[in-house]
């Protein structure tokens, strides 16, 4: 099984990068996952969008070749960051890649509410762009207290990494569906 992994935050130490190196690397044996870079993604220009740059062209490629979509995403101003938002108007436009395809979200945030507000937002985006979303009830990965979680690149929180592994394997079948 190939999965993607899309990570809406370019900081170099993100613990949104971190959560999903951290699925990466706790479910190799279950799937191939690879985290997509989406510094190389101009801005989205509807000019441009019938003839893209080669960085989009291998973008879409990747994700409408994988069998399942993880969008990994920290919460800015009660949303989605730009970069996240910018990579989706890519992937819903002419070919639209994500019609269809498996989804699930997860976020991590140093707050209390982990990245509620942005999981919220991202599920009305990707209802609209026709994903076959994971239910949320029971199925939230909303890390909470970020800083005090991650150590050495990884999501370190035993309780915290059962709970993810958990709904891991719940997105593993709802693509076998």
């Amino acid at each position: 099984m190939k999965i993607v992994a899309i990570v809406g935050s370019l900081r170099k130490d993100s613990y949104n990068k971190q959560l999903a190196a951290t699925i990466q690397e706790r479910n190799m044996i279950k799937f191939d996952m690879e985290i997509l870079d989406l510094s190389v993604l101009p801005f989205y220009n509807q000019d441009e969008e019938n003839n893209p740059s080669e960085a989009v062209i291998v973008f879409k490629k990747k994700v409408k070749e994988a069998d399942g979509v993880i969008i990994v995403t920290p919460e800015y101003n009660w949303s989605i960051p730009g970069v996240l938002k910018n990579a989706l108007d890519w992937l819903s436009r002419v070919d639209k890649v994500l019609i269809g395809k498996p989804v699930m979200t997860a976020g991590a945030a140093t707050g209390l509410a982990g990245t509620l507000r942005a999981q919220l937002h991202i599920r009305q985006i990707l209802t609209a762009m026709q994903v076959k979303l994971l239910p949320p009830a029971g199925n939230e990965i909303l890390v909470s207290q970020a800083a005090a979680k991650f150590a050495e690149g990884k999501l370190a929180d035993e309780a915290t990494n059962k709970t993810v592994d958990e709904i891991v394997d719940r997105f593993v079948q709802f693509i076998s569906e």
